[in-house]
């Protein structure tokens, strides 16, 4: 629907300061794109040095987000697929450690023969390919490019992707490039009034380093006055009618709305020569209507290690917004720190909950409470998710407490274990390096008739997303099946356990994948959606029991 079959690119930059939003507002923009009948891709670049976050711990990083070739990638991916309902790859994410590896590697080989290896011109031009590379990925040429850039200007980690996209828009005819700027400009209580300065040297330092934005976003807790419009415009070399405003807004769902309303759809079209259809948004205005609209309330047990940093888990998150939207109910979250539960045991934390759903994790630490929440949702007939680390805790419990395997556990929290009902599958136990050594990326998995996940996905062969290690061990599958726990899908090619339930409890579901990385802002993950549905009937039920309990 371009025109001329001709790629356009749309940078985005960040500025102030981190976490404003520029993930979301890419992936609102490209949605808003996508509705005018363009075809759209995105890149994020990570300045760190790191190959990939894999080896990150979640506080420093956030989740970590895997694509269906396996990528290891930023959180930021997450958004996209989320708000454009298409799947990334290792294409649409690079770090300033993998730019660098291929450069040395590069090098190495002697494919510069012999010349100095400088940041500029070899290390901005791998940036630059790597644009181009997801522009056209071998599959199809986009219409339209997102490049997001991590961090704020003036970093001195962010300079050679800030350059690469300098030396690109020079490259480019100026029609074919559009660079937008997202900026915050604070409220200062005591003066009563929002101050534009930190915008302004935002800006100035962007156009030092060579780069004019052609539209602002402004982060803001309330709309701005038209004369704060103008007086950021002007001195930031910007149309007023391009300065467009970014509140604070109660879902990230209804962004590219705000965006539209702003102008900024048709900014961007009309720069970038775009010839489009008219925007149908239709989809994206019942989605907020809807969320303004739900009457009802359930509460969800998050049991995890990680509950300091909210991000650690953005995609679980997300996925009980668009589950809640499905089942016209808002879903609040209350974060249960299984270390808590460790220490002092289950007491009141799963007190007026309607569901439990256990986190994927690493390491020993909190493994234990996790186990406790297992056996506390088991008993209480509580209806109960469990992914990765959360499906191997729920064998772990029904081994130890209904099969009577006395201390049996997973060989990454006990090497001596007599019972390692979990534990590596063969391809890793000789692995010693850490980074992107897991089982990643897609798998199928063949799902048995009748089974609660055959009613939530409708199919028997599905695909889901992997990151792990270890595997139930088959050696303990007809112990385990003997005293009533059902495997419920397999990994076709090799056997190992993908999905166990429980028959005799209202819901009762482990899975070895992470579904939080397929639901998707207007299309809810079949076993979210299911395990919402199952929560809100239980809270149905208990409120239905107490009132007759107070007649």
């Amino acid at each position: 629907m371009a025109g001329e079959g001709k790629t356009k690119y749309i940078f985005i930059t960040g500025g102030v300061v981190s976490a404003l939003g520029k993930g979301i507002a890419a992936a609102s923009i490209g949605s808003l794109l996508q509705a005018r009948g363009l075809s759209v891709t995105m890149l994020k670049f990570d300045p760190y040095i790191n190959i990939d976050p894999g080896t990150m711990s979640p506080y420093q990083h956030g989740e970590v987000y895997v694509t269906d070739d396996g990528a290891e990638t930023d959180l930021d991916l997450g958004h996209y697929e989320r708000f454009l309902d298409i799947n990334m790859s290792k294409l649409n994410n690079a770090t300033t450690g993998q730019i660098y590896h291929e450069v040395i590697t590069r090098e190495r080989r002697g494919d510069y023969l012999g010349k100095t290896v400088q940041v500029i011109p070899h290390i901005t031009n791998e940036i630059k390919r790597r644009i181009y590379n997801v522009a056209s990925d071998g599959q199809q040429e986009y219409d339209v490019a997102i490049i997001e850039v991590g961090g704020t200007v003036g970093d001195i980690e962010s300079l050679p992707f800030i350059e690469a996209i300098r030396q690109f828009c020079l490259e480019e005819a100026p029609e074919n490039t559009f660079n937008i700027h997202l900026t915050l400009v604070p409220y200062i209580k005591a003066a009563g009034e929002f101050k534009t300065k930190p915008t302004q040297h935002s800006v100035m330092r962007l156009r030092e380093i060579g780069l004019q934005p052609n539209a602002l976003l402004c982060r803001c807790e309330s709309p701005l006055e038209q004369e704060l419009r103008d007086k950021i415009g002007l001195f930031c070399n910007v149309p007023t009618s391009h300065v467009i405003e970014a509140p604070d807004v109660e879902s990230i769902y209804t962004i590219p709305l705000t965006f539209e309303q702003g102008g900024l759809g048709e900014i961007i079209t009309r720069h970038l020569q775009l010839k489009t259809k008219k925007p149908d948004l239709k989809a994206w205005q019942e989605l907020r209507d809807r969320l303004s609209n739900l009457q009802r309330e359930i509460t969800i047990a998050i049991c995890g290690k990680y509950v300091g940093l909210k991000d650690s888990y953005k995609s679980i998150i997300e996925a009980f917004v668009h589950a809640g939207v499905a089942n016209d109910v808002r879903v609040n979250l209350r974060w249960v720190d299984t270390e808590e539960i460790e220490r002092s045991g289950v007491g009141d934390w799963f007190d007026g909950v309607s569901g439990v759903l256990l986190c994927p994790g690493f390491g020993s630490r909190g493994t234990e409470g996790k186990i406790a929440a297992v056996r506390f949702a088991r008993e209480h007939k509580l209806p109960f998710f469990g992914i990765c680390l959360g499906l191997q805790c729920a064998v772990i419990e029904f081994a130890r407490t209904v099969c009577g395997l006395e201390n049996a556990n997973s060989t990454e929290f006990d090497e001596g274990t007599p019972h390692p009902v979990i534990d590596l599958m063969e391809t890793q136990i000789d692995v010693s390096q850490l980074g992107g050594t897991m089982r990643l990326g897609a798998y199928k998995c063949e799902v048995v008739p009748g089974s609660r996940t055959f009613a939530a996905y409708g199919e028997t062969l599905i695909s889901e997303r992997h990151r792990h290690r270890y595997e139930v061990n088959n050696s303990y599958i007809d112990k385990l099946k003997e005293k009533g726990l059902q495997i419920a899908g397999v990994n076709p090619k090799t056997g190992l356990v993908e999905i166990i339930e429980l028959q005799d409890h209202p819901w009762f579901v482990g899975v070895q994948f992470h579904p939080e990385l397929k639901s998707r802002a207007l299309r809810a993950h079949p076993l979210f959606r299911e395990f919402v549905g199952a929560a809100l009937e239980y809270d149905s039920r208990n409120r239905t029991g107490a009132e007759k309990d107070n007649e």
